[in-house]
């Protein structure tokens, strides 16, 4: 990540690093060293350690990928709604005002937990269906079962709670990121509260229109607004108030070139009107796309620019819709799972535990859309209502932008390779140790061996 903000992102570095440079040098201090150090000693210490120290260790990775989660998201989710910073015109960058805001950013908070509990349920479902595969093969029966039970109970409450907090996501953009919310649900125009939920449809973002709407009536306020009498804004709407938006920043544009030019000598009137107009200098920034002055722009160019805070509607609204149905299908495949366990002596049709092993990869489709809704869904902005993506890149040519591409496709391609292969060698292989294994571990044990006289678990024979 910072090789790529360092070199793709540079202004973007530059105009917002102070903020968002805390939150990840903190992760690296906090989590990155913590679970580098102690994985290493988790998959080399096998021999080592005492069995109270080896569960301690794996207590401090799962603690370590934990923080790192919370501080990476509470970096993004600064960007998605940017609490605690303003605009310094004397260095022309944002600079951080309240840690404590930054820290404890609603979007933040939200997006940890949920994004946690995914990747809880991503587990659970691989556990689930590695053992289901050993169950259709015959192998490992009693472990396939036991893990199965873990397995579908921890996976059910956590897939409950992927829902559960997706809500509380869902609530914070109803007034934290309504463009995102509205285009999210092809919403058009304002209705009267509470709004309906379109189920299945076809947006079209030209005609501004959903075609073959299916509609559940006042879903959409519930979750939303938790309300049955508050409304949510439409796209239409929403683009008209990102016009006054755009002019209110084309003041703060210009109140801030004269304070640039003039310095110390700026009339008070005029910082005092940058101050006034300061939060929306971000929507003037859009019009760089048109004209190099914001000052400058045409009425024409000022609808443009707003029109552009539009992300594309149809994508993400299949996206969340996706990635919904395949969380409503991890809490039933689970829930299934676990009457089986609990009320059915672990007797699993054939069809179920084939259903399972396809299910495998489907979390982290989910997880995968979850994070293409989060980040499309916030465009045209880098931070949102601040720093527009089209200004945060770096100015590189395209063939630099390829190669770099090219390298790290490269390199993650070779590693997903490697990670495959060997995720597939240990599926096969199975949990127990086979011969070859076996003897060297008797040979590291063989006193323990001869304690137990060739009886138990230590068995003197190696095959046994």
């Amino acid at each position: 990540m910072e090789f790529q903000f360092g070199m793709n992102w540079s202004y973007y570095s530059h105009y917002v690093g102070d903020v968002f440079g805390a939150p990840l040098a903190i992760e690296g201090l906090m989590a990155f060293f913590l679970e580098a150090t102690f994985v290493g000693l988790f998959f080399f210490g096998w021999d080592k350690l005492s069995k109270v120290q080896h569960l301690v260790v794996a207590w401090l990775v799962a603690m370590g990928s934990n923080f790192s989660a919370l501080w990476i998201l509470i970096a993004n989710g600064w960007m998605q709604n940017p609490v605690g910073a303003a605009f310094n015109p004397e260095t022309m960058r944002m600079e951080m005002t309240s840690f404590y805001d930054v820290l404890f950013n609603e979007v933040a908070q939200a997006k940890f937990v949920h994004t946690v509990s995914a990747g809880y349920v991503t587990a659970s479902v691989f556990v689930l269906g590695i053992s289901a595969l050993y169950l259709l093969q015959q192998r490992h029966g009693d472990l396939a079962r036991r893990s199965i039970a873990v397995a579908s109970a921890f996976g059910l409450a956590s897939a409950l709670s992927v829902v559960v907090l997706g809500d509380e996501s869902g609530y914070s953009a109803s007034h934290t990121q309504k463009m995102k919310l509205a285009a999210i649900e092809a919403m058009w125009e304002t209705h009267d509260a509470p709004a309906s939920f379109t189920l299945v449809g076809f947006p079209d973002q030209e005609a501004r229109e959903t075609h073959y709407a299916v509609e559940i009536p006042w879903v959409m306020g519930l979750i939303a607004t938790r309300s049955l009498d508050r409304e949510i804004t439409g796209i239409d709407e929403l683009v008209a108030k990102s016009q006054e938006m755009i002019r209110s920043g084309i003041i703060a544009w210009d109140a801030l070139m004269t304070i640039r030019a003039e310095r110390d000598d700026t009339p008070q009137e005029v910082r005092d009107r940058f101050e006034a107009h300061s939060a929306d200098l971000g929507h003037a920034l859009l019009l760089k796309r048109y004209v190099d002055d914001p000052r400058d722009a045409t009425d024409e160019q000022i609808a443009m620019a707003a029109d552009d805070t539009i992300p594309g509607v149809a994508p993400l609204f299949w996206a969340f819709r996706v990635m919904v149905g395949l969380g409503f299908a991890f809490i039933a495949m689970m829930a299934y799972f676990f009457v089986r366990t609990s009320f059915c002596r672990m007797r699993f049709p054939r069809w179920s535990l084939v259903a399972a092993v396809i299910m495998i990869p489907t979390p982290w489709i989910a997880v995968e859309l979850g994070w293409f809704v989060a980040e499309f869904g916030r465009q045209p902005w880098t931070v949102d209502g601040v720093l527009p993506t089209a200004l945060s890149a770096s100015g590189l040519s395209v063939t630099d932008l390829l190669i770099t591409l090219a390298g790290f496709i490269t390199f993650y391609s070779i590693l997903f390779v490697i990670e495959m292969g060997l995720m597939v060698k240990y599926i096969r292989k199975g949990p127990f140790l086979d011969v070859a294994e076996t003897e060297a571990w008797a040979a590291r044990h063989e006193h323990r061996l001869r304690t137990h006289d060739g009886q138990g678990p230590f068995a003197a024979n190696p095959a046994e």
